[in-house]
């Protein structure tokens, strides 16, 4: 987890840092207040004394509409205004497009100990900014053992227990053109009812095989060979062969996991000496791929079956 991130919220000092922000005041709880939910707030209605269904949790963003209202205002007024709404806990005030800041909403805010802020883009694009990446940086995450894949464009991560061959199965993958996203810890986001793998920085490129030892994809292969975040679409799980196991032939049913209330497709592959995994991962990524656009070769073939059956029957009535 980056120092910058705690387990329920994002430093205000970081984010400061990250969009190169002017520190007007610095609020009593600078260096530990945090952003914990991903919307923010034009603070306009709450100029005009309407706080129901105001969340202080937000930051507070205010831009030309904000500033040209406040202007009109007298100064003793303006003053109420900021001072009205830095009685709330939030957890900073930012002005957008490098708008001069009010004198009373200087002394406001440093009467009430709260952050002011000052950016030189203009709102929109400051808020937009801001919430894409809260809601990346914010996102749910859980960190899953395995090896996630860029294959043909489908992101796939092959799961199973420690020594089964998954990342033997991805070096050969990678040395056929694709390209690893994590191996061993797979740190995957949900963002917009998506999920996004990507690697813990430490271990970003980086690949274990035993007998040889930890390996730089980058520097071995290229940067053809490696990609820094990839949409989960399909988990690819490995097992040991077990004879007594029935093992699904045809993939006519659609099995699923659930990765923070996400359901994402898998199928399990059997392993045993012989069969060439790293090929069977292939065929799988471009499979679900087809069934994602609606063909399902097995669903087709029974179809066909069926029709071939039913025409014989007519023939013997």
């Amino acid at each position: 987890m980056s120092e910058n991130r705690f387990e329920n919220g994002l430093k205000i000092t970081a984010f400061t840092a990250l969009f190169d922000l002017e520190v007007l005041n610095r609020g009593s709880d600078f260096d530990t207040a945090l952003l914990t939910i991903t919307d923010v707030n034009r603070p306009g209605l709450q100029f005009h004394d309407f706080y129901d269904y105001f969340d202080p949790r937000r930051l507070q963003v205010i831009g030309k509409a904000e500033v040209t209202y406040l202007k009109s205002l007298t100064p003793e007024r303006r003053r109420k205004c900021f001072d009205d709404l830095f009685l709330y806990d939030i957890p900073a005030l930012v002005i957008s497009r490098g708008l001069d800041c009010f004198p009373e909403c200087l002394e406001s805010a440093r009467e009430h100990e709260k952050t002011l802020l000052r950016t030189q883009e203009t709102t929109v694009d400051f808020t937009s900014h801001t919430i894409e990446y809260l809601n990346r940086e914010l996102a749910p995450c859980v960190t899953r053992h395995g090896v996630l894949l860029d294959i043909y464009g489908e992101g796939v991560m092959i799961t199973g227990d420690s020594g089964v061959g998954k990342s033997e199965s991805a070096i050969e993958l990678i040395m056929r053109g694709h390209r690893l996203v994590a191996d061993d810890a797979v740190e995957l986001r949900r963002i917009s009812n998506q999920l996004i793998g990507t690697a813990p920085e430490v271990i970003r490129h980086y690949i274990e095989l035993r007998g040889i030892g930890v390996i730089d994809v980058r520097q071995l292969f290229g940067m053809r060979a490696i990609k820094v975040e990839s949409q989960l679409d399909l988990v690819v799980h490995f097992e040991q062969w077990d004879q007594s196991k029935f093992y699904d032939r045809l993939g006519i049913e659609d099995h699923f996991t659930e990765i923070l209330d996400v359901q994402v497709p898998i199928i399990t592959i059997p392993v045993r000496p012989g069969r060439n995994l790293a090929s069977i991962v292939e065929v799988a990524a471009m499979n679900n791929r087809h069934r994602k656009f609606g063909f399902n070769a097995a669903q087709e073939l029974a179809r066909k079956v069926d029709q071939r059956a039913d025409a014989g029957s007519r023939r013997q009535m």
